[in-house]
């Protein structure tokens, strides 16, 4: 083969086996793309949404492991976190922070409290007018040490820690950051959506 040619192909290999290690290290440690697939989230994110989540937020797992290798300060009430689910590890959940270690959770009547006092959530829906026990109603828990409690914002939809329990701190993947894509099908690209910050869309 040409020595030109063996050069050439030299150069693209190792330009393209650089690209894929930064590409592997960015999504292991710093962001990682995440689409929403249901409606547990609505109105804040809709089905469609394709977001990045920053890996780096709460601290740096170690690959393959649930443990960090640093750790920062955890989430705060009001983060959107992905994190894997509890019944599944092999998926991935999307929810609301309603709940940090310490604090104690209650639902009555629909309404959200911490700590007693009721919280003011005006980024939830409400589509069912029923209330039931153990969806609408709770009684007080603490969320324990290192744990957190985490909610739907289309709070009769969603298949949260109401249901299923709290999220340990080693399984966040990482915090919502911003909406890169969105679109229902090739028809209807949400244009208006793309480049926001998840955080502000509910605020």
């Amino acid at each position: 083969m040409n020595p030109r040619w063996q050069n050439m192909l030299k150069e693209y290999a190792e330009a393209l086996i650089i690209a894929l290690v930064l590409a592997l290290f960015i999504r292991t440690f710093i962001v990682q793309a995440f689409k929403i697939p249901s409606g547990s989230m609505l109105q804040t994110l809709q089905i469609g949404d394709h977001l990045l989540v920053n890996k780096f937020k709460y601290g740096i797992h170690m690959p393959f492991m649930d443990r960090y290798i640093f750790e920062f300060d955890g989430p705060e009430v009001e983060d959107i976190i992905v994190f894997e689910f509890p019944e599944d590890p092999s998926k991935d959940f999307i929810k609301r922070v309603v709940g940090e270690p310490g604090d104690v959770i209650e639902l009555r009547d629909k309404q959200l409290y911490r700590n007693g006092e009721p919280v003011q959530e005006g980024y939830i829906q409400n589509t069912d007018e029923r209330v039931v026990n153990g969806r609408d109603e709770m009684e007080p828990f603490t969320v324990p040490e290192n744990a957190y409690f985490v909610l739907g914002d289309n709070r009769d939809e969603s298949y949260d820690s109401r249901f299923w329990g709290i999220v340990e701190r080693e399984k966040i993947l990482g915090k919502a950051w911003i909406i890169y894509w969105s679109w229902e099908g090739f028809s209807n690209i949400r244009w208006n959506r793309i480049g926001r910050s998840v955080h502000a869309i509910g605020d």
